[in-house]
């Protein structure tokens, strides 16, 4: 499964005017800040959108999630209803199965592979950027 690569989630963030929000952050985090009330630069309209956006250029998007939706589900719904639905899910988020596949690996050995359901992944894509790339 690939991803999409630095370039365009660099102009994703750009595109979307959060580059500067986490440029400032981790400009802080390397000087020792502590962080609190990122809630609001999470479920910014802006982020939201940027993380719905990051996920549908991922190819994996495109596998059928637990719940049998894909990102054309999402597609089908206006930017407002996404927002609401994203900050409604945000606010009571647990997370809900995922569905378990082997892949192949270089070597030819198996590698299990977790699918969450479109919704979950798209709720966690909203934290990532205000966590690190490391997740």
């Amino acid at each position: 499964m690939a991803t999409i690569t630095t370039n365009t989630k660099l102009r994703h963030n750009e595109y979307y005017g959060q580059q500067s929000t986490f440029d400032k952050l981790y400009e802080r985090s390397l000087n020792g800040a502590k962080f609190n009330k990122l809630y609001d630069k999470i479920v910014a309209e802006n982020n939201i959108l940027l993380a719905y956006r990051n996920i549908k250029a991922n190819t994996g998007s495109k596998t059928e999630g637990t719940d049998g939706k894909t990102i054309k589900d999402i597609a089908d719904m206006t930017n407002e209803q996404v927002i609401t639905m994203v900050r409604v899910r945000l606010k009571s988020y647990t997370p809900q199965s995922i569905r378990r596949v082997e892949i192949l690996k270089d070597n030819g050995k198996l590698r299990p592979l977790g699918i969450p359901i479109k919704q979950s992944n798209r709720t966690c894509a909203h934290y990532v950027p205000f966590l690190g790339s490391s997740i």
